[in-house]
């Protein structure tokens, strides 16, 4: 029924429910969008007697977009009960969705009681129950709003539409309550919460030129003064056990910060490291000291070389340099001697107890749930000369795996149950990439992070906050052997919606063949990003925005990639490119005709420069820059309406069109009109490539390749049937036979650019790489040089699109 509507009568439909004209030019642009609109509105039962309001026509655009051209049973109930005001709000035609996918891919009937559980028909939050949850919100995070100020409102906002309570209130209210409660808390703002910043002049572009020297002799303030990082205490006074421990730590650090990043070399950091990487480098960089990068490499079996090589890219691409590179294994010895220290102290003892028996000590039930009675080991109560004996037996390879472990002695009375006997060594039949055959014995991350941190005199040992229980066991440890106490200081971790961060779970997408590989383009991968074209600036940025505290951190994707389009927009320059050419023939210019035009990179800011491209006889334009006929709010070239290119004098004009046996347009014969007499301002004005052997152009593409969100939930690992089954299949569209203007060469032989951003201490100088090579395509988006890519065979990823609005049209 609605798919063989024509563009003017859908737009006649759109008119008459009552969208806007502007509205209604930016629905058309989207085929499927356009289709599944229509498909809506007629399935309301509203016989079109009355314009809809305007909430109903945005609830049912916005099931549109979420239908995008899919057929799905039932979707009228939607559209019935946005009519009947039962759905109010994005969030319920969102669920409402999911609900109708759910039966129609397991084939159940549909419910209504179901249904209205599903979108929340009925629950009504009134304005005093949001106000209340709200306030106790709040006042849980009483101590990070005080510390932030006003700095931390967008958070909240953002943590406060992520409350379950809250799931079914009008998010409309959050806003006002919450500036209304932060005033009561921290009265008007002050000096503290007013960052000056420099006047801007678009014409010169000051906002991108390097601040002062007098600015540059001043701390900036960012996330290392404040929140979490600002309130850390100053090297050398970390707190001890034993006054003993710390003197020759003072004298070692003198004064200076002192961290490390320890990644476990077991797999591919993603985005949520980019923050750790950030903390731990960054914080020492800003106090004017060190961190080292140290791999955690405790697990031969899980290790490979690969992991260890993209571990130092990446963090060298992200700007950071390490004082110095250091492996766990580095010290095996020194913690051999401090295990058979800790035996000979009493606090470590040679258990044989299976996984099962252990986990029944720790008071686990049989059927898995915690709870149960605690109680010690049986082998615990042995002597320290039969503990010694059997730990030397373990390292000479007297036990398999399994049959012996070192376990510490703590205290199995705790309630933490970071406290209850960890396990200091096990028994590996596996060579060490850098010790060889010689250990048969590996120590575990309990046993080597803190003493490893002690070693190298870290004072600030900065983790995530699901390590906020091992604080007990890492202090523990350092003062039981009497060893100088690192202070180790949680914060919470940075987690991106919308995808997936599990080494297995991105393992099993490649493996089978769901991405190009570990580094496509769609995973957040910190290797995929790179080669998606995310500058490194641009994500310590985002990070920087976000600050640190000890909650948390879900930011939505498209959150993660506006902050990626501002950065973009401040640092690449604009490019004509076509991705459906459509070639036109100038008929009244002789075939040697050239009028150098000249086009700056970036409008406004003239550090970018600017290029000469030649207008030809032989054009090309994009497809969707022509149509057989003219429609209302459509300015570019039609048979009766002429159209201006993109800094050129003169309009260009239709004479004929030919089509191909699809009655396609391939080929329109125009007339360039370069009479000043006759010329008038055009409407609209169009990219266009020209046609020059001269000038090497057209350059053409192999392919673009335009990715979307790989899944197409929020929470892809909560799908019933399987993270998999949540995949979007239209996550990567491939276009070919594009081409982009001669000047792309000119972009690509300087890459890169290393132009600056607003902040420059997120300028970060890129050495190079295809993927430095970026631009905006005009009305396109953001893109760059894929991997793939070779001298022969062009190959653009899109970096993320113009605006956000079009990323859901």
């Amino acid at each position: 029924m609605t798919s063989e509507m024509t563009e003017d009568e859908l737009c006649k439909l759109f008119h008459e429910v009552g969208f806007e004209d502007k509205k209604i030019r930016e629905i058309i642009k989207n085929n499927k969008v356009s289709k599944s609109l229509a498909q809506v509105i007629k399935l309301t039962d509203n016989n079109l007697s009355r314009p809809f309001e305007k909430n109903e026509n945005a609830l049912l655009h916005q099931l549109a977009v979420l239908l995008k051209g899919k057929e799905i049973n039932h979707i009228d109930e939607i559209s019935k009960n946005i009519m009947n005001k039962n759905l109010k709000t994005n969030l319920q035609i969102s669920e409402g969705l999911k609900y109708l996918e759910l039966i129609n891919n397991n084939n159940k009937e549909f419910n209504f009681n179901d249904f209205k559980n599903a979108t929340g028909i009925g629950i009504e939050i009134s304005n005093e129950e949001v106000s209340k949850i709200i306030h106790n919100y709040l006042l849980e995070n009483k101590l990070d709003i005080e510390n932030q100020r006003y700095r931390i409102v967008p958070n909240l906002l953002a943590n406060v539409r992520q409350l379950p309570s809250l799931k079914w209130a009008s998010p409309a209210l959050f806003k006002t309550i919450i500036d209304s409660e932060i005033l009561i808390m921290l009265g008007p703002k002050d000096e503290r919460d007013i960052i000056k910043k420099e006047k801007k002049n678009k014409k010169t572009n000051e906002a991108v030129k390097s601040i002062s020297n007098e600015k540059k002799s001043e701390k900036i303030r960012n996330m290392f003064t404040e929140g979490f990082l600002g309130d850390l205490h100053k090297p050398g006074e970390e707190p001890q056990k034993w006054d003993d421990t710390i003197q020759s730590h003072r004298k070692f650090i003198n004064g200076k910060v002192f961290t490390r990043f320890p990644p476990e070399p077991n797999g591919f950091l993603h985005i949520g490291h980019s923050k750790a990487i950030m903390v731990n480098f960054g914080y020492a960089k800003f106090h004017d000291g060190k961190c080292y990068l140290r791999y955690d490499d405790t697990n031969p079996e899980a290790e490979e070389q690969v992991y260890f090589d993209s571990i130092l890219r990446c963090v060298k691409w992200l700007g950071f340099e390490p004082w110095k590179i250091t492996y766990s294994s580095d010290y095996f010895d020194q913690l051999y001697l401090l295990a058979e220290k800790l035996i000979n102290s009493g606090y470590a003892y040679v258990d044989h107890s299976t996984p099962e028996e252990v986990k029944a000590q720790r008071g686990v039930k049989l059927d898995g749930t915690p709870g149960g009675e605690r109680f010690p080991s049986p082998w615990r109560s042995r002597s320290i000369e039969e503990n010694l004996i059997e730990f030397r037996k373990m390292r000479d390879g007297f036990y398999k795996p399994g049959e012996a472990t070192l376990r510490m002695k703590q205290d199995i009375d705790s309630p933490s149950p970071q406290m209850w006997d960890l396990v200091a060594y096990r028994v590996l039949n596996a060579s060490h990439a850098r010790t060889g055959d010689k250990w048969k014995i590996y120590p575990t991350y309990d046993f080597t992070h803190c003493l490893v941190d002690s070693f190298e005199n870290i004072t600030h040992s900065l983790c995530t906050t699901e390590f906020y229980l091992s604080r007990e066991s890492y202090e523990w440890l350092c003062d039981v052997l009497h060893v100088y106490r690192p202070a180790q200081r949680e914060y919470g971790r940075l987690n991106i919606t919308g995808t997936i961060m599990s080494k297995r779970k991105i393992a099993k997408l490649v493996k089978e063949n769901y991405v190009r590989g570990w580094n496509d383009p769609r995973l957040y991968t910190l290797e995929s990003l790179r080669r998606r074209g995310i500058p490194p600036g641009a994500i310590l940025s985002f990070i920087n925005t976000l600050g640190v505290t000890t909650s948390t951190t879900n930011i939505q994707v498209t959150r993660f990639e506006s902050s990626v389009r501002q950065y973009l927009d401040i640092t690449t320059p604009r490019l004509m490119m076509i991705e459906n050419p459509l070639k036109i023939i100038l008929d009244n210019l002789d075939d040697n005709f050239e009028e150098l035009i000249e086009i700056p990179y970036k409008p406004g800011n003239e550090e970018f420069g600017s290029r000469k491209i030649p207008l030809t006889k032989i054009i090309y334009i994009d497809q969707s820059d022509y149509r057989d006929e003219t429609s209302k709010g459509y300015f570019r070239l039609a048979p009766d309406q002429p159209v201006g290119l993109m800094r050129v004098p003169f309009n260009i004009k239709v004479k004929s069109v030919e089509y191909d046996d699809n009655k396609k347009p391939i080929l329109i014969h125009a007339e360039y009109l370069n009479d000043k007499s006759i010329h008038k301002k055009p409407k609209a004005f169009i990219q266009w490539v020209p046609e020059s052997i001269k000038y090497k152009s057209p350059v053409k593409i192999s392919e673009v390749r335009i990715y979307n969100q790989l899944f197409k939930s929020e929470n892809p690992s909560s799908h019933p049937d399987g993270f998999l089954a949540d995949i979007n299949e239209d996550s990567e569209e491939v276009i070919k036979g594009a081409m982009i203007e001669p000047s792309f060469l000119d972009i690509q032989n300087k890459s890169p650019l290393n132009m600056p951003f607003t902040d420059e201490q997120f300028s970060i100088k890129e050495e190079g790489g295809v993927e430095t090579v970026r631009f905006q395509a005009l009305r396109v988006g953001y893109f760059c040089l894929d991997s793939d890519s070779t001298s022969e065979n062009l190959i653009f990823n899109r970096i993320v699109t113009l605006k956000e609005d079009s990323e859901k049209d």
